[in-house]
């Protein structure tokens, strides 16, 4: 009779212990109390103070639930300026079943991945970007089918990008910038995939024309060690408003209908493109940069309706085209850098008054330059080319 007594005592006890949170389930309740023992606030900071667990964690900051289940957990103040949170990422997160959306803003969250996130067969959204997150990405993440954000950028990882992510279907954004990632960059099948931001790594080798996906419209992959080259796979990523392929080692020509694209800011510079580049039409991208390359023969009267076009250290020849005087006089354009080449005339008067807005530089090229601006410092000093480097 005693222990039947006593045990009606304890779950009364248990009842009245939790009856505050007894919508949410008690193993995501223990989930959170793990993830909650693992992390802390960094000095500044009061973001976990609300979770109290003589309360409802229902209510507790960045905990969002849905009958009795956490669907999305959402931690650190997203204020700009906000000191963020310390610690791990415990492995208890993987009891969370049906989370959907798991994010931390910026801090010094520390450590890898727990392999445990494999287990969240419903996550959609998972963004843990500038914190201190190291070792490798999970190939389990690949399990993740339903994924459509994964944004791990500004983090501290290493080894490559495993291709069963490449494999995910719903991806729509995939941001692993500012890493230290290396090797390839794997095939991205899903066609719904929109960004893929994998700037400032040291990725490597070369692009296959079909291992991106039409779909995408914003790439970076600038910042890395990619060769080879890109023309066949540029020509058909024609919704591209987004194109940062800079400080790599790509090779080859650069398709002309590249630059019909609804690009806003196109910017190749500092490869080994090579060849002529010729527009199928009027470029209506507002900045355009390809200096820096191995680019040749003469200047396309395309360009000239660019507002910031940088054809600079190329091997460029012949006549600057005269629609880039008239629109450079009228201040349409604002920046023109043709500095470093091989042209051989310019039809401006020597008198002609550059718009104090706008910018031209001509030196180091097979000609005295009638006029320009200020040229950047890096262009040097010499105004144009010795007479042997223009022969032929």
């Amino acid at each position: 009779m005693h222990v039947v007594s006593y045990a009606l005592f304890l779950v009364a006890l248990f009842q009245c212990r939790f009856l505050a949170f007894a919508i949410l389930d008690p193993i995501d309740f223990l989930a959170l109390q793990s993830i909650r023992k693992s992390l802390h606030d960094l000095p500044g900071s009061n973001y976990l103070a609300s979770w109290d667990f003589t309360s409802d964690p229902c209510n507790f900051a960045g905990v969002y639930c849905a009958s009795d289940k956490v669907v999305a957990l959402n931690l650190g103040d997203p204020r700009a300026g906000s000191p963020g949170l310390t610690g791990r990422i415990d492995s208890a997160i993987g009891k969370l079943s049906a989370l959907a959306e798991l994010s931390i803003v910026p801090g010094r969250i520390y450590g890898s991945l727990p392999e445990s996130i494999l287990q969240l067969k419903g996550l959609r959204f998972l963004a843990i970007s500038r914190n201190f997150i190291s070792g490798n990405i999970p190939v389990t993440l690949g399990r993740l089918r339903r994924l459509r954000t994964l944004d791990l950028s500004y983090n501290q990882l290493t080894g490559g990008i495993p291709r069963s992510i490449g494999t995910l279907p719903e991806l729509t954004n995939v941001i692993l910038c500012h890493n230290h990632l290396s090797g390839s960059v794997p095939p991205f099948l899903s066609h719904g995939l929109t960004r893929l931001d994998l700037k400032h790594n040291a990725l490597s080798g070369s692009l296959a024309p079909y291992s991106l996906p039409p779909s995408l419209q914003s790439l970076s992959l600038s910042w890395n060690r990619l060769t080879g080259p890109v023309d066949k796979l540029l020509s058909r990523l024609n919704h591209l408003n987004y194109l940062d392929l800079s400080l790599n080692q790509f090779t080859g020509p650069i398709p002309g209908r590249l630059f019909s694209f609804p690009i806003t800011n196109l910017q190749l510079e500092r490869n080994s493109f090579s060849g002529p580049v010729q527009p199928t039409e009027p470029v209506t991208i507002p900045t355009v940069d390809l200096s820096h390359n191995r680019l040749s023969g003469h200047i396309s009267p395309m360009f000239s309706t660019v507002q910031n076009l940088y054809l600079n250290n190329n091997y460029f020849t012949g006549q600057v085209p005269a629609s880039f005087v008239d629109r450079l006089l009228s201040a349409s354009i604002r920046i023109l850098y043709l500095q470093h080449n091989y042209l051989t005339g310019i039809e401006i008067s020597p008198t002609a008054e550059i718009p104090l807005r706008s910018s031209l530089c001509l030196q180091y090229n097979c000609m005295v330059p009638p006029v320009q601006t200020a040229c950047p410092l890096k262009a040097g000093k010499m105004k144009t080319r010795p007479a042997f480097q223009c022969k032929g």
